[in-house]
């Protein structure tokens, strides 16, 4: 997972961008190809704001949020973004195989 950090009329620090590493590397334990995830962070008045572009092969996943202070907003997004690649997971089947008992594990 490679991950980009941005700063649009903010100054990305470097306490800021391990901030965004930190909390966004739990979101390569739902999927196990490589993937980019590309983050803006900005300021708008009085709120903060953090954006994601997430890339993966054939998906590009978007989410954001805005808080009170950027750490907040960052929290909301990993959150975000968590859920946002569970629901993209789960809608992943390979059609041209179908369901079965016996790749579910039901078959014993």
């Amino acid at each position: 997972m490679r991950i980009e950090t941005h700063g649009q009329q903010l100054e990305v620090t470097a306490a800021l961008r391990d901030y965004v590493e930190t909390k966004l590397a739990r979101l390569q334990r739902h999927y196990d190809h490589p993937f980019d995830v590309r983050t803006q962070l900005s300021l708008d008045k009085p709120d903060h704001r953090a954006e994601a572009t997430i890339l993966i092969a054939g998906r590009t996943l978007h989410c954001d949020a805005a808080a009170i202070d950027m750490y907040a907003a960052i929290d909301l997004l990993a959150d975000k973004l968590d859920r946002l690649l569970m629901k993209h997971k789960s809608k992943q089947v390979d059609h041209h195989r179908g369901e079965s008992l016996a790749r579910n594990g039901e078959l014993t």
